[in-house]
């Protein structure tokens, strides 16, 4: 056998051993449809709804829509490639300062904003990887968490970023006749995002690359064993994901008009963690999902017209609901169905060996 054989093999080994939907398929090139339909199916009902919302379902919708692109860009790491980072918020903040620091008074160019905040968000990831995956396990954990908490004061304690207060934009940006001053058209600007980003996630996780990914996560010795630079690899997917937690950042400033350093803190970056566990570690469909979930949560309890005085208590509320979902569903909510599909062949069982004890 050869050495590309024996790559080629592990590669397809690799595919055997991934846990995750996306990865599981043993043809690497060939696309599965039927996976795209409920993703599109979803896209165009977002798309035809986007009319009949109230301002403040099209502005929860918009806010969910940026939270699931940053959650699926933190999937690529720990579903994808088992890379738990605590310090992802800071590629979504520089991503939003980029924004808002390249931006000019009368108003910025969005093509151009945008690149700034790849390219920041980008490089950044790029430095903060090449350090970090020097080290494993809870070291990574530990490494990213502090770089993040480096940039989270750089912004908090000079005058960078206007402090603590943050920074304003004063415009939001434009091209053509795509202008962000425009509720409908952050609207379907965020929607166009989240279906570009998905789409790249799912052609990423059915590639060589996402295969090779994949087989880092379940067994990186081997992997190395098999002749693959696999700190290239993981390098390679920390900037990917962290260009696309950038883009997040981008949309959230262009959104909101306002950043702080807060979109950096720790507990940024432990809340997407969060929405990725919920949803399903190694799906794309669990990080939309979880994100969902999250959101809806926080809206729901801290409504005093729903919980009534419990609202006020809404974060201890929200922490209790979480740790009992997790408790219910280990595998999140994308398995769900698998469980229900195991305790009814666990009672099939069950009921085929009582009647054979009473034959």
């Amino acid at each position: 056998m050869t050495a590309a054989d024996s790559r080629s093999a592990v590669l397809a080994d690799a595919q055997d051993y991934a846990e995750a939907p996306l990865v599981t398929s043993k043809g690497m090139a060939a696309p599965d449809a039927r996976a795209l339909i409920l993703p599109l199916a979803c896209a165009m009902v977002l798309a035809l709804l986007a009319p009949v919302w109230s301002s403040y379902l099209s502005d929860l919708v918009v806010k969910i829509m940026i939270l699931s692109i940053f959650a699926l860009s933190l999937q690529l790491l720990v579903g994808g490639t088992g890379l738990v980072s605590l310090g992802h918020a800071a590629f979504f903040g520089i991503g939003a300062y980029a924004t808002v620091l390249a931006s000019p008074q009368e108003g910025g160019n969005l093509l151009v904003l945008l690149l700034a905040a790849i390219a920041a968000s980008g490089l950044c990831a790029l430095f903060i990887g090449a350090f970090s995956l020097r080290t494993r396990g809870v070291y990574f954990i530990m490494v990213t968490l502090a770089f993040a908490q480096l940039g989270y004061f750089v912004f908090h304690d000079t005058s960078v970023g206007g402090g603590s207060d943050g920074i304003y934009l004063m415009v939001r940006p434009a091209l053509g006749v795509i202008d962000m001053e425009s509720g409908r058209t952050q609207y379907y600007v965020v929607l166009a995002a989240l279906v570009v980003v998905y789409a790249l996630l799912a052609l990423i996780a059915r590639s060589r690359f996402g295969a090779a990914l994949a087989g880092i996560r379940v067994n990186e010795q081997r992997m190395r064993a098999a002749g693959f630079s696999t700190y290239w690899y993981k390098l390679a997917a920390f900037v990917i994901a962290g260009v696309l937690a950038g883009v997040a950042g981008f949309l959230l400033a262009a959104r909101d008009g306002v950043v702080n350093p807060e979109l950096l803190a720790w507990h940024h970056s432990g809340e997407v963690l969060l929405m990725v566990i919920l949803g399903g570690i190694g799906s794309l469909r669990g990080a939309v999902i979880g994100t969902v979930t999250f959101v809806l949560l926080k809206e729901l309890l801290g409504t005093h017209a729903i919980v009534g005085p419990l609202a006020d208590h809404w974060q201890l509320t929200l922490g209790l609901s979480i740790i009992v979902l997790v408790a219910l569903l280990p595998k999140g909510v994308m398995g769900i169905g698998a469980q229900l599909r195991a305790r009814r062949a666990a009672g099939s069982d069950a009921a085929a060996k009582g009647g054979a004890h009473h034959g």
